[in-house]
């Protein structure tokens, strides 16, 4: 079995279930939709931790390697927070991908309406100080050429600013990287209110409402006014609700097949 080597990963954008997910870094996500349960298996996560079905962990297609989320099982209100170190769910229409154990305390036993918050403040704090990330640039003074000048007594309070001026002009050096163990979250389960809410297809949004019911026409849904009203008005498309969670990936598997790009499962 490969060596564990923990690092922080974010990767190129990718295709998976017949969708491209394009990864970037953010710390204020907070998006409901359709849950999946990791599969056993051994080996390294994307991240280059090593996986355990055992751990408070999830997969995710976008989100920096590592993030801290709390999930939230929406049709029994149970909630954990989850250690994201590994890419997935590969199925399209599923947000995120939780450990056998942590599905078990979840409540769940197959995909489930969910709703993941990304815990900012956590999720820069684990990713500080990881191999992997780029080195900040190194900044180059512009030159000085030869000017005449006299010494002058420096005025009260320069002895300070001089020296805060010498430390900033100093060469940035590389972060130094930090080995550490990837933190091990507690199974600690908090019990709220459920709230199932319905499922949609969403396929975009727009800033054109033409472009909009164009594209709702393909996928057989409708063009909704989304947000403050205004030059700024969107257009968000989608189909629905479902009634269940095999209807709607129907939908999605029809939507898929006639090339949309843009599709996710929403649950509102």
């Amino acid at each position: 079995m490969p060596t564990p080597q923990p690092r922080y990963h974010l990767g190129e954008p990718y295709r998976a279930g017949g969708l491209w997910s394009y990864p970037k870094e953010e710390f204020a996500l907070d998006e409901a939709g359709i849950a999946a349960i990791m599969p056993q298996g051994q080996g390294l996560t994307a991240n280059g931790e090593a996986r355990d079905g055992q751990a408070m962990v999830a997969a995710h297609r976008t989100l920096q390697l590592p993030a801290i989320v709390t999930v939230t099982n929406l049709d029994n209100g149970r909630s954990l927070r989850l250690r994201v170190h590994d890419r997935g769910p590969a199925m399209a229409g599923r947000v995120i991908a939780v450990s056998p154990r942590a599905a078990t305390l979840l409540g769940a036993s197959g995909p489930f309406r969910a709703r993941v918050v990304l815990d900012g403040n956590a999720s820069r704090q684990t990713i500080e100080g990881l191999a992997g990330q780029a080195a900040p640039l190194p900044i180059a003074t512009a030159p000085v050429g030869r000017v005449e000048r006299e010494s002058l007594a420096p005025p009260d309070g320069a002895r300070a600013a001089a020296q805060r001026a010498e430390s900033a002009a100093r060469p940035l050096t590389e972060p130094s990287v930090t080995a550490r163990e990837p933190e091990r979250l507690p199974e600690q389960v908090i019990q709220g209110a459920p709230n199932p809410g319905r499922i949609w297809l969403e396929a975009g949004r727009f800033f054109r409402r033409d472009l909009a019911q164009a594209q709702a026409a393909r996928i057989g849904g409708r063009a909704e006014p989304f947000g403050p009203a205004g030059r700024q008005q969107q257009w968000r498309v989608r189909a629905g609700p479902y009634s269940s969670i095999s209807e709607a990936d129907a939908a999605l598997a029809r939507a898929i097949t006639l090339g949309q790009p843009d599709l996710r499962l929403a649950v509102e």
